[in-house]
């Protein structure tokens, strides 16, 4: 039921005066609002980031959950450590070695996904008011946290080769002269989410450098850095300097999502801050996802699979550039991505991705909007575009479509010039509306 507010004006959130400060923060992801028109099939989605995981071998999976339920069904059903399972964490190092990591199992940390990881991290690090430097664009997941947790991000510019040094060191001035507090870097090295591309080598040890001058940590995720397409793993941040900072990987990409079992790895100190805040916010993580995945790397030739996933990646990332570069408009520009699952795409001059975003969902088209990658709600020109999950026939298809609203918005825009979004969405409902405006 609805609570009448002072002034008689009625409130549909009768809680609104109970709240945390921090829940003005709160608010629901752009990928998430398009979920629901996104998942229906008559729509290509170029937008979500889901893995695709058609290649897994389910009969293998399967036979493995059903060892650990016969075998192991009381241990996998119960309460675990806080901190996760000990075998799976030795086999995590194993995992972490492949990136020149020489971690310990008694500084890794089991999360229910890495995303829960960067809510940690920040919980026990940040205060309101303190500032997170992270890159321009950054993940938008951990970019809700920060804003969760009323942290001020630092945006600092990215190129083709990943974070620009010299723009991190001028951050970190900047800031200091300020007078505010740096907690940490938040960095996704490897295959971008979303703008695609990865840190040179050579700027690694320049961004190790800069943190070490500066005595500021470095979060370091990495979602994505078993599946390059043309070369093997980068090395880590993590590889040359153990103790400034703490490394986050996931299972979600290299398996599957659904267990959602990550990790962090940490300074000792640090670590068992990580698991007392893990026993507050869950207890333990999942007995049951953990063990599986145990399972799993036990009996099941996973780097191969790792290996089919890059294969079938690559030949989804080559669909989605090839059809950039044969239909895209003059003016248009993306970023050719060496692994991961994204395109960053910027439109041509005077274009609004998010403006554009409704009428390219009537024409059965769904893509991320840049604004839902930056803070501060830049980006307007630019698009992430996801090429991980539809079939490159439906990629292809989905190009197209695309293709056929920017046209289109490229029309208006030269007929009616510059104007604010909305009017130009009441002219283009006068006439110049899309043609594919059935969503049956």
């Amino acid at each position: 039921m609805s609570r009448r507010a002072r002034g008689g004006a009625t409130r549909l959130d009768s809680y609104v005066d109970r709240y945390a400060a921090r829940t003005l923060g709160m608010t629901a992801s752009e990928i998430r609002a398009l979920f629901s028109v996104a998942s229906r099939p008559e729509v290509v989605s170029l937008a979500g980031g889901m893995p695709n995981i058609t290649g897994l071998p389910l009969d293998v999976v399967g036979g493995a959950i059903s060892d650990l339920v016969e075998h192991d069904g009381p241990a996998a059903m119960q309460y675990g450590s806080g901190q996760g399972d000990p075998g799976l964490r030795e086999q995590i190092c194993d995992v972490m070695r492949l990136e020149g990591i020489e971690g310990h199992p008694d500084d890794v940390v089991v999360t229910v996904g890495s995303q829960q990881a960067v809510d940690l991290v920040t919980r026990i690090f940040c205060d309101p008011g303190d500032v997170v430097i992270a890159e321009a664009p950054s993940y938008v997941g951990a970019l809700g946290v920060f804003r969760a947790f009323q942290c001020d991000v630092v945006h600092v510019e990215m190129d083709g080769d990943g974070l620009v040094p010299a723009a991190l060191a001028e951050a970190i001035r900047a800031v200091r002269a300020d007078g505010k507090q740096i907690k940490f870097i938040y960095t996704i090295p490897n295959y971008h989410n979303p703008a695609g591309v990865s840190l040179a080598s050579v700027r690694r040890e320049e961004v190790l450098d800069i943190a070490r001058e500066a005595d500021v940590l470095i979060l370091e995720d990495n979602p994505y850095g078993l599946l390059g397409f043309d070369d093997g793993p980068h090395r880590a941040l993590r590889a040359d300097e153990p103790d400034g900072v703490i490394y986050l990987g996931s299972f979600s990409k290299t398996f599957a999502p659904g267990f959602r079992v990550g990790w962090a790895l940490a300074p000792h100190a640090v670590r068992e801050k990580l698991v007392l805040a893990q026993e507050a916010a869950t207890l333990c993580p999942p007995s049951f996802s953990q063990l599986a995945v145990r399972s799993y790397l036990s009996t099941h030739d996973w780097q191969g699979q790792v290996k089919a996933f890059r294969e079938m990646y690559r030949e989804r990332r080559d669909a989605m550039v090839e059809a950039l570069e044969d239909m895209m408009p003059r003016g248009a520009r993306w970023n050719i991505p060496n692994g991961g699952f994204y395109v960053w795409l910027t439109l041509p001059d005077g274009l609004d991705a998010k403006t554009m975003l409704p009428r390219a969902v009537t024409s059965r088209v769904a893509y991320v909007p840049g604004t839902a990658f930056f803070a501060d709600g830049s980006g307007a020109q630019s698009m992430r575009l996801s090429y991980c999950y539809p079939t490159p026939d439906r990629i292809r298809e989905g190009v197209r479509r695309l293709v056929a609203v920017i046209e289109e918005e490229m029309e208006l825009r030269e007929t009616f010039g510059t104007m604010p979004g909305a009017r130009r969405e009441r002219l283009a409902s006068r006439g110049y509306e899309s043609p594919n405006t059935d969503l049956r």
